[in-house]
């Protein structure tokens, strides 16, 4: 049957792929112009990293955050704002100590992971389960940090988006929500194609979604040359999409995307060629059961 599909645009992401593409917005003002450029080509969500503007790297300022959203929000109220918490996990063990942190280490306290949250009060934001190795380095979300920070975004208001990266992953996720940590139903992310967590193939997202929870409601993604494949993939499984620069650099093979925008536009093929709606800002807050917007929740 016919459905409303939401999409979510991850706008820039924090690995090193400015200089791999032009388009991979850096400054606030860019990364703002993107979201709405993105919204207007049919994304309910943009999710949303900060990077430095000086280097372009990765960055986990507060104000950063807040100017984005503030440019967001004086064009459009509607669309929808996922927050990552992602920034502050990775650990590169040192040479030859492995036990002392590499200049490249950023790893951060739970609570100044989720500090931006706390004070911006976006509609989602991500919460990452599980640890893995993340290309060289290892990503480090251990039980008792998710906790922590599971508390602080509950008590934020927010909806946290689950962020999972393999089927270990989705398992704690599901003890997780057993135990009450999250409010049912469970909004979860499948993270498709990443070094080195489940592949990006249509067996590996199907064994994903059989062991979702029952009342799951979730998303799917996959990195590079398979963004459109696994988009596609989600959408025939009863799931929702997310697209964007962060995940993949290209339009097709040896053709750099513009922008967000254009991978926005086609996802939408995507969701029409199949035969469905693309979901509006509202509609995908009924479908992600987010209730009003938590800052208004909050006040």
């Amino acid at each position: 049957m016919s459905r409303d599909i939401v999409i979510t645009c991850a706008l820039t992401g924090g690995a090193d792929t400015t200089k791999l593409n032009p388009a991979v917005p850096v400054t606030p003002a860019d990364i703002a112009r993107e979201a709405l450029e993105a919204a207007g080509a049919g994304a309910a969500i943009v999710h949303i990293h900060v990077r430095d503007p000086a280097t372009g790297g990765p960055s986990m300022k507060r104000e950063l955050y807040a100017e984005v959203v503030s440019r967001i929000r004086e064009k459009n109220e509607d669309v929808l704002i996922n927050l990552t918490t992602g920034a502050g996990a990775r650990f590169d063990p040192g040479d030859p100590d492995p036990s002392v942190p590499a200049e490249t280490t950023n790893f951060h306290p739970p609570e100044t992971r989720v500090a931006h949250v706390e004070v911006l009060r976006p509609d989602i934001c991500s919460l990452d389960i599980g640890t893995m190795n993340f290309g060289s380095t290892v990503f480090v979300n251990t039980g008792a940090h998710i906790e922590r920070m599971a508390g602080r975004i509950r008590a934020a208001g927010v909806k946290p988006e689950l962020e999972v990266f393999d089927l270990g992953h989705l398992r704690q996720a599901a003890h997780l929500i057993e135990q009450g940590l999250f409010e049912r139903p469970p909004l979860l992310q499948l993270c498709m194609g990443i070094p080195w967590g489940a592949p990006s193939t249509v067996d590996a997202m199907q064994t994903m979604v059989r062991h979702l929870p029952a009342d799951a409601v979730w998303s799917a993604f996959g990195i590079s040359q398979h963004q459109r494949t696994m988009a596609a993939t989600a959408i025939l499984l009863g799931g929702n999409i997310r697209v964007g620069l962060e995940d993949n650099l290209y339009l097709e093979k040896g053709v750099l995307a513009p922008g967000n925008a254009a991978l926005v536009e086609q996802a939408v093929s995507v969701v029409n060629a199949l035969g469905h709606r693309v979901a509006s800002p509202a509609r995908a807050r009924e479908i992600f059961h987010l209730g009003a917007k938590a800052a208004e929740a909050a006040a």
